[in-house]
């Protein structure tokens, strides 16, 4: 198990309240993107595509703070662009903290080792280190060599520190099984508390549009990767998600699941797509056509997509509507 006992007892009672309100549509992670700038330009991500004038630009803790308190979600991934380049981000992150919830600072941790120093371990605290495989996979993926040793380096000092460490793996086209296996070993023996998976997902904006997965491939290769998985190895995400990555369950998209904010406002529908944003999280739940997208919609920018922003909430709503969902899950955490 990759996650603590304390946050999956939050979480669940997070949803069992919304069920038992009869809401059918309620986020669970808030996508928060302070800021597009990154010290990296990753072949697969299209954030510092921005003009210049908005790369510029960063939320302020209150819009951060505002956004968390209105979308009301018991968890908060920041990402960016690279987070750590905010020069508040630890005023935003002691102000997440202070609402109770629990943060994920993701980070490609080439100045993770400098920053630390703003940050005190916290169970609400967990640092989501971006590795996309090994040594040399990682770092052709980051398009620059020596990335993957610094964030490993970084890894090390805040667990030597006492911080919760994660590791988040995107998957393309060109991964090796036995490759990733390897990875998972290893960050095992690194001593973090889980991983974090995701195929590629088509980002309109990213430099490189050929390796990302398309549905068959998706589940192949993560049915290689998974089938005979080592007990070892902790996720810090729901195991149904991992059973759906697989092709073992089918699910439809949710997006409001994980709703993004960022400089523009509350994205529609999902941090994957770019049509358009709400100045309010009311509004896109209440003025988005839902329909229009996942899988079953017909829409194919959608047709291939498996990814966490869409189908993570789906395998914890699995889990807390049907018995199934719920024995599966159990079953598989006790394993």
């Amino acid at each position: 198990m990759g996650i603590p006992i304390s946050q999956m007892a939050a979480v669940t009672s997070y949803v069992l309240k919304q069920k038992a309100a009869g809401r059918k549509r309620y986020p669970l992670v808030l996508m928060l993107e302070p800021l597009f700038r990154c010290n990296l330009a990753c072949a697969g991500c299209g954030k510092i595509q921005y003009p210049a004038d908005v790369l510029k630009r960063q939320l302020s803790p209150e819009q951060c703070f505002k956004a968390a308190e209105e979308c009301g979600a018991p968890m908060v991934s920041v990402p960016g662009g690279e987070p750590l380049l905010h020069p508040r981000i630890d005023d935003i992150i002691r102000g997440l903290i202070s609402l109770r919830k629990y943060v994920y600072l993701c980070t490609n941790a080439l100045v993770l080792g400098e920053k630390l120093d703003l940050f005190r371990p916290d169970k609400y605290l967990t640092i989501n280190v971006h590795l996309d495989g090994q040594r040399q996979f990682h770092d052709r993926s980051v398009c620059r060599e020596g990335v993957f040793d610094t964030a490993v380096a970084g890894i090390r000092e805040a667990l030597r520190r006492g911080f919760r460490v994660t590791t988040n793996t995107t998957l393309y086209n060109d991964a090796d099984p036995g490759g990733v296996r390897a990875f998972f070993d290893e960050m095992m023996n690194l001593g973090i508390e889980g991983m974090t998976l995701s195929p590629g997902y088509c980002y309109e904006k990213a430099p490189d549009q050929d390796h990302f997965l398309a549905r068959s491939e998706t589940t192949r290769l993560f049915a290689s990767v998974l089938s005979s998985g080592n007990r070892n190895w902790k996720f810090n995400q729901s195991p149904l998600f991992l059973k759906f990555l697989m092709g073992k369950r089918e699910y439809d998209c949710t997006p409001w699941g994980m709703p993004a904010y960022n400089l523009f406002g509350w994205q529609k529908p999902c941090y994957l797509l770019q049509e358009g944003y709400f100045e309010t999280f009311e509004e896109l739940l209440e003025r988005t056509e839902w329909h229009r997208y996942g899988r079953k919609s017909g829409n194919p920018k959608c047709a291939d997509c498996m990814v966490h922003s869409g189908y993570e909430a789906s395998a914890v709503n699995d889990t807390f509507s049907s018995f199934r969902g719920f024995r599966d899950t159990l079953l598989a955490y006790l394993k």
